[in-house]
């Protein structure tokens, strides 16, 4: 292509340190029956897609697939967005990024306040609060938090019940129900500790177990079922979200990324369904800023592969 020629030759160094230039290779072009004048070289140069505008391009089809292919991936913001890009091979700067979703005017999913579904029973007896708002463990199986959130259907209100281990913020347990009875709450709890065990850890002294006041996490049958697997109970003081701050900072993901962006839901089937491909997402594939941007699962790995490798190395 005689463009191409023109932008190739046109720096070329001849005699005395001159450059061949535009005018002169248009000039020696036409005499050798390519007819082109400098005006029109410009004139292409002006409409040709820079580097930078191709490249652009090529990231905006690429961000455009990947928030097509998931609705959860659709909620990352700019920096999630990055870091998920750069786990899947593609590299690119942040900067880029947070330009491109300026200019698509893309958003991750925004984070408001939650109203609180959890009642407090007054005369309950409550175990003491063993975390008094540490939710940094050294290790996983120390700390999980329990907590339950609602979700408006179209055949009523459905209750989605969660436990995290909170060394990583894996998500271990998760339920959904109709009702908000002491059953949702500990069907979380059952999958929480079949997880554990399924996994290999079948001894769960010293872990804490930590929830708000409410009633179905102080109800006698939660309680005895901690004690019965070795798991001492804690519950934070009543009407303070602070004393729970890692499992209400769990739910507000759950419903910003997922309920709240992709409603209106049918019935508890659907919310089912919405609740395990949120966990799944949630612990495989978001990164988490708190683990210095690994997922739960890669962060837990981590820290077996750690602790293995200790005794080696001894």
């Amino acid at each position: 292509m005689v463009i191409a020629f023109i932008t190739e030759h046109k720096d070329h160094r001849v005699a005395d340190g001159l450059r061949w230039g535009v005018e002169p290779l248009c000039a020696v072009l036409s005499e050798h029956g390519v007819t082109v004048s400098a005006s029109t070289y410009y004139e292409w140069v002006r409409k040709a897609p820079t580097r930078r505008q191709l490249r652009d391009q090529e990231l905006t089809e690429l961000i455009v697939a990947e928030r097509a292919g998931s609705r959860l991936v659709a909620a990352l913001g700019s920096r999630k967005m990055w870091l998920h890009l750069r786990r899947a091979g593609h590299e690119v700067a942040r900067c880029t990024v947070e330009r491109l979703y300026r200019v698509n005017g893309w958003e991750g999913a925004r984070y408001g306040k939650r109203p609180r579904t959890t009642i407090p029973d007054q005369d309950a007896a409550r175990p003491r609060d063993r975390v008094e708002r540490d939710f940094a463990p050294v290790a996983p199986n120390r700390l999980w938090v329990a907590d339950f959130t609602y979700v408006p259907t179209w055949t009523g209100m459905v209750y989605v019940a969660f436990v995290v281990d909170a060394f990583a913020r894996r998500v271990i347990g998760w339920r959904a129900a109709t009702s908000m009875k002491t059953a949702l709450v500990l069907d979380a709890l059952e999958q929480a500790i079949f997880t554990r065990a399924n996994e290999g850890v079948t001894d769960l002294s010293g872990l804490v177990s930590h929830s708000d006041a409410g009633s179905q996490y102080v109800s006698i049958a939660f309680t005895q079922r901690l004690l019965d697997a070795g798991i001492d109970p804690s519950v934070g003081s009543v009407g303070d979200a602070y004393d729970n701050a890692l499992a209400e900072s769990t739910i507000g993901s759950f419903k910003t990324e997922q309920i709240n962006r992709n409603g209106p839901w049918r019935d508890i089937n659907a919310v089912e369904v919405a609740a395990f491909e949120w966990v799944d997402f949630f612990n495989t594939i978001r990164p988490h800023e708190y683990l210095q941007d690994l997922t739960p699962l890669e962060a837990e790995k981590l820290h077996y592969d750690h602790v293995t490798a200790l005794p080696e190395a001894g």
